[in-house]
């Protein structure tokens, strides 16, 4: 008997030492400067790394910078190489998990990064020469099909989030929309403008002036639900399109077996600034909503749009 309860008594200690040490390791970071990777300077990403770098700059103790890579999958590429230890973070929207439906990576998005927070997401808005017939997206879909193949659509990035939200459209509403593809979404607006595309899946920071100033129409916000950046806005969802949503989601990751100590620690810290006054209207001047989730939340957003646009890759050939 004696023995036993000598043997429970180490198990148990054995077993609560393992928490202890986790705490200790969490309370030295971090112990240097901490990178966070991202696309390239000026962009939406870019912005949301920068705004992350601030304020953890003064929680975390140590400067915080942001290191820009070329946008594909090299940013990811860098992070998922580096030591799991929190000092190497990354921000990406879904082209670090939507990348593997076009080529092959270098890393797999589920296995080699552990989520830390959905920071926030920019829903697209759905705009049009406003010389097009429509008011509705009902009357696009109406218009569309009435003129198969007759109608452009303006798209930059191939499988960037306005090439698939428009894709996405395009499946579920069972129309033929024409993309024309250019190198940067400043000339596709300056072509819709003109009238030589006749519509867009644009950003909410990209839409906003030309549809103040009647240059474009709007028909529809593409969030699940009405966005605080368009309230005037019906979804495409509600008007027209039951079920459809695309949004740009900008994630915080950290390479995996990173400890969840700090894991939770780099959660509770974005999570504190990303909630604050200063920073959510820093984030809406630009068309980006914060969402500030939990580590599981953005997981499983993630897997969602694995499952559902990874087949729309597929089936348009992207």
């Amino acid at each position: 008997m004696t023995a036993s309860r000598h043997f429970v008594s180490l198990t148990f200690s054995a077993l609560t030492f393992v928490p202890i040490a986790g705490n200790v390791w969490g309370q030295d970071y971090p112990s240097r400067p901490v990178r966070i990777f991202s696309a390239e300077a000026g962009g939406g990403t870019d912005f949301v790394a920068r705004t992350l770098a601030q304020g953890l700059t003064a929680s975390l103790g140590q400067q915080v910078i942001v290191e820009n890579r070329p946008s594909g999958v090299v940013p990811g590429d860098s992070v998922a190489k580096s030591a799991p230890d929190g000092h190497t973070l990354l921000v990406s929207t879904s082209v670090l998990w939507l990348a593997e439906f076009q080529s092959k990576t270098p890393y797999d998005a589920v296995k080699d990064f552990l989520p830390i927070t959905l920071a926030v997401n920019s829903p697209h808005v759905l705009v049009v020469h406003p010389s097009l017939p429509v008011k509705t997206v009902r009357d696009l879909i109406a218009l569309a099909k009435a003129r198969p193949g007759q109608l452009n659509y303006a798209s930059g990035a191939t499988g960037g989030s306005p090439h698939l939200a428009a894709e996405l459209f395009k499946s579920m509403a069972g129309v033929n929309l024409v993309r024309v593809n250019y190198k940067g979404s400043a000339q596709g607006f300056i072509d819709l403008i003109g009238g030589q595309v006749q519509l867009t899946f644009g950003t909410g920071g990209s839409v906003g002036a030309h549809v103040k100033s009647g240059r474009l129409k709007p028909l529809a916000v593409t969030s699940s639900q009405p966005s605080v950046l368009f309230p005037e806005l019906a979804t495409v969802a509600a008007s027209g399109l039951p079920g459809y949503e695309s949004r740009t989601v900008y994630g915080a990751f950290a390479p995996a077996k990173t400890p969840a100590t700090i894991v939770s620690r780099l959660n509770q810290d974005i999570v504190r600034l990303l909630t604050q006054a200063e920073t959510k209207s820093r984030l809406f001047s630009v068309g980006q909503e914060v969402v500030a989730s939990t580590p599981e939340e953005l997981s499983a957003a993630v897997k969602s749009e694995m499952q559902r646009l990874g087949k729309i890759i597929r089936d348009a050939g992207v």
